[in-house]
């Protein structure tokens, strides 16, 4: 895990209630993290040690489970968590090109947040939207039929939206 070492410590009243419903359930610990994910927006190392202590778990036990499923960010992400689908529709349709743009537009790799946080990219196998191809998800909202400017396009307007218009 990367060091959080200037990172303050994590408000652990708010994972108290789940901890408190779910820590003596045995196979909980999948229920346990997605709900602390949901709270803090991501899996901080001190949730971790928490969850750990408080299910009887050791931290690596915690850490392999966490990491055994894409869905669990160890990392904050932006306030538009972008979901870019390469799957082989989309990727036949030019998602890659796509996420080339997306890239440049926002100068960051997928898995990566960009400068302002307002955005974060994460190149995924599949969305299920398959007729929309090339598609992104952006938060709730679903893109289809992409060109690599028509998402830069989208993603200028949410930066416009947010008053950051670069």
């Amino acid at each position: 895990m990367k060091c959080e070492c200037n990172q303050k410590p994590s408000d652990m009243t708010l994972l108290e209630p789940i901890l408190a419903e779910y820590a003596e359930i045995p196979g909980s610990l999948i229920t346990i993290l997605q709900h602390a994910q949901e709270i803090y927006g991501y899996l901080p190392t001190d949730v971790i040690y928490r969850i750990a202590e408080r299910t009887g778990n050791t931290p690596a036990k915690v850490m392999g489970v966490a990491t055994f499923y894409t869905q669990f960010r160890f990392q904050p992400i932006g306030k538009y968590l972008i979901l870019l689908c390469d799957g082989t529709a989309c990727h036949v349709n030019g998602s890659a090109r796509v996420a080339r743009a997306i890239q440049e537009e926002l100068n960051i790799e997928s898995g990566g947040t960009s400068a302002d946080g307002l955005f974060s990219l994460s190149i995924v196998a599949c969305l299920g939207c398959c007729s929309l191809s090339p598609v992104m998800m952006i938060n709730e909202d679903t893109y289809g039929n992409l060109t690599p400017a028509k998402a830069v396009e989208i993603l200028r307007s949410i930066r416009e939206k947010e008053g950051k218009a670069e």
